[in-house]
């Protein structure tokens, strides 16, 4: 286990059981050192270690981190230091140490002509368990395989730098009947323990007894370092990363609600306010905006951020050349933006900066809901300079958010630092540290390696248990998200309403809501709770198996034989599908007759290729709030010009219908014609509607500020870190 003289190689073999025994126990240990995390929306790059400047413009370049950044001491004689973990502590320096062979053990120590050895360890702090029963667990495995097993003192004891710590003290025999003295001392931070097992013959233990205590009194624990941060400095995420550059564009709905952001923001609480904007004014007519832009907003390169900004923004995510799936979904009611994505305009005519800081813009009909849709990313204002700087532009983005990307190694970890002249105030997280496919995140969350993590499943139960660890710490919503079985309608055999009606009918909703998270509602229909317009008085979408079959022997089929291949695309690889997709599967065999055939298409390039057409006649789709409006879903989806109607469906009657709602200023009025149109929707079965998904987030108590909004907010500025 450590290499040494032979003499002290002879010597350790003698302690062979022992040796056995905290190799079970590190085994039955998590690993110390944990995996790397960070947001979900960046980008995969040839990792930058510091920020770099963005803008080409020399005069403006991003600072270096200006938050504390420690520095690893220099090794010394009879001083243990571990930055990693936080731990310092002395030993005699005529003392030998030696790192072990195992993850959990991290250093050994003994003097040079003796059989009397100490051992740092560091475990995850037990769930559930106060110090003294993790020090009372601790004390029973070292125990494991000694007899004759006699408690000499146990109790709680304080460590020099003020720190409780639990330490057993016992006498026991091996198995060749020699007697030896074992202390472990225990102490925790955060989610952290970390020990000290002193043990050998109770003669030889008992003339070195003072310094193996003062060894174990010399422990300090300290904020751990994550990749030079101090952890007390740092909202620990996870996520991932892709190596499609459109995941990191605002243009095409990527981007990052960390580095950039737009005119106007939801706050936690689902209201309205100026971002970039601090104020608008709006005409007699609603058609036309004046933004007042707030005159202390810059890059997080220092240049100051202009209308200009705004226009040179919105007229690339709007390019031919850009192609982007969703700028007319959120940019389309402005003038001019349609013939742009055309190529019939080289610019937004609806734009006009009257200065610096003022922004006009013409709308092609009043739509008062028009400054919610300038929250989302597509909306969101980028550097012109940044853009042109190459085609890994997004690695070192130049944005105007609360958070700048200082570091981005691939496959590893993004790190965010506040960004200090936020116009809105420099946010309390002095750092994000978003660990990349970090993996189990409730395994994670355990550790203390996340923050917050999302669970389902049989990981809902612990989280629910009153016993358990997590009392306290578990948030719960319904979301503002709607899945749902998408519909080409403009190919056979859903061209034909009937074949639409009989698979709608043939759908058991509440199985899959069973099947998913607990809380998951069956989706009758489009809204989801919560939205303006959901009603519970709706002729909504149901299971009945014969009334199916009626309705597929109506359609010019006549049954299951007559029908042409059904084609379901969704994301993933290979062959894999969901439980989700087998239980559809079933059910139309079961009801209908009809196999289906899946296919998957590549995560990274999803989007892309569906807004191609290049998916089948069934599709998985869903679709949550980014704006809580019912337009956001009926006119978004359905409408027969809309950008994200992927499966082609018209209908006049629910375009005019749409169209009238946009426009309508009377609240009640409009809110009721969205009902008729959903009404419509369901009644053409124009998708099938699943469920509606509820959502489950375990939160350490160490954040503040955390809630679960039913639309993205970039809450990340409002948090607090609460360290013990």
């Amino acid at each position: 286990m450590m290499p040494r003289q032979p003499k002290q190689q002879i010597t350790r073999s003698r302690y062979q059981p022992l040796w056995v025994v905290l190799i079970f126990l590190a085994a039955c240990s998590q690993p110390v050192i944990p995996p790397p995390t960070v947001p979900a929306t960046t980008r995969p790059e040839e990792a930058p270690t510091s920020a770099r400047p963005v803008a080409a413009t020399p005069t403006f370049a991003i600072a270096r981190p200006t938050a504390t950044i420690a520095s690893t001491p220099k090794p010394q004689a009879g001083r243990y230091t571990n930055p990693e973990l936080g731990i310092l502590l002395s030993y005699p320096k005529d003392w030998s140490t030696e790192k072990p062979d195992r993850e959990s053990q991290l250093a050994w120590f003994f003097p040079a002509d003796d059989d009397v050895f100490a051992l740092l360890y560091s475990d995850p702090f037990p769930a559930g368990r106060t110090l003294r029963m993790a020090g009372e667990q601790q004390r029973t495995s070292v125990a494991t395989g000694l007899t004759t097993i006699q408690i000499v003192s146990e109790g709680e004891q304080q460590l020099a730098d003020g720190r409780a710590a639990w330490v057993s003290e016992f006498t026991a025999e091996r198995e060749n009947g020699e007697a030896i003295t074992v202390i472990v001392t225990s102490a925790a931070r955060n989610k952290r323990l970390v020990s000290i097992l002193s043990f050998g013959p109770i003669k030889r233990l008992e003339a070195y007894r003072d310094r193996l205590t003062l060894l174990a009194k010399s422990l300090e624990l300290s904020a751990p370092l994550r990749y030079g941060i101090l952890e007390d400095q740092a909202l620990l995420s996870s996520g991932g990363e892709s190596d499609n550059p459109h995941v990191y564009d605002p243009a095409h709905a990527g981007g990052d609600y960390l580095v950039y952001s737009g005119l106007t923001a939801f706050t936690p609480d689902m209201q309205l306010e100026g971002d970039l904007a601090e104020g608008w004014d709006v005409s007699p007519d609603g058609t036309i905006y004046t933004f007042h832009l707030r005159q202390n907003a810059r890059f997080h390169n220092g240049r100051p951020f202009t209308a200009n900004d705004v226009i040179y923004s919105w007229n690339r995510a709007a390019a031919p050349e850009t192609d982007s799936n969703s700028v007319l979904t959120y940019l389309g009611d402005i003038v001019g933006v349609a013939e742009r994505k055309r190529g019939e305009a080289t610019s937004i005519s609806g734009l006009r900066a009257l200065d610096e800081h003022t922004l006009e813009v013409h709308l092609d009909a009043p739509k008062p809901y028009f400054p919610m849709k300038l929250c989302y990313v597509t909306a969101f204002i980028v550097d012109q300079a940044n853009i042109e700087s190459g085609p890994e532009w997004y690695r070192t983005p130049n944005g105007t958010g609360p958070f700048r990307l200082i570091r981005w190694e691939p496959g590893k970890v993004r790190i965010y630092q506040a960004n200090p002249d936020f116009y809105l105030g420099k946010p309390k997280l002095p750092f994000i540290i978003d660990q990349i496919y970090a993996g189990n995140a409730l395994r994670l969350y355990e550790t203390g390696d996340l923050d917050t993590a999302a669970i389902g499943g049989l990981d809902l139960e612990r989280a629910r248990d009153p016993n358990g660890p997590f009392v306290g710490q578990l948030r719960a919503a319904i979301s503002m998200c709607t899945s749902y079985i998408g519909i080409d309608s403009t190919r056979p055999p859903f061209d034909d309403p009937y074949v639409r009606q009989a698979f709608a009918l043939a759908v058991d909703r509440q199985r899959l809501a069973d099947l998913g998270r607990d809380g998951d509602l069956p989706a009758l229909g489009l809204y989801p709770p919560a939205l303006p317009g959901y009603t519970t008085n709706l002729h909504g979408q149901h299971f009945d198996p014969a009334e199916a079959k009626r309705a597929l022997a109506e359609s010019r089929y006549g049954d299951a034989s007559q029908l042409p291949p059904i084609i379901f695309t969704s994301s993933g690889f290979g062959s894999n599908i969901s439980g989700f997709q087998a239980a559809l599967a079933e059910m139309w065999q079961r009801h209908l007759g009809v196999t289906i055939q899946f296919e998957n298409l590549e995560p990274n390039r999803w989007d892309e290729v569906m807004h191609s057409g290049k998916h089948g006649n069934l599709y998985s789709y869903g679709w949550c709030a980014d704006y809580p409006d019912p337009e956001n879903f009926a006119d978004a989806l359905f409408h027969s010009g809309a950008q994200q109607n992927m499966g082609g469906y018209h209908d006049a009657t629910l375009d005019t219908l749409l169209e009238q709602a946009r426009i309508e200023p009377d609240v009640a009025k409009r809110i009721t014609m969205y009902q008729q149109a959903e009404q419509r929707i369901i009644d053409q079965a124009a998708a099938i509607f699943l469920v509606h998904s509820s959502y489950y987030q375990l939160v350490q108590p160490r954040l503040q500020g955390w809630v679960l909004t039913p639309v993205r907010v970039p809450i990340e500025r409002y948090l607090v870190l609460s360290n013990e």
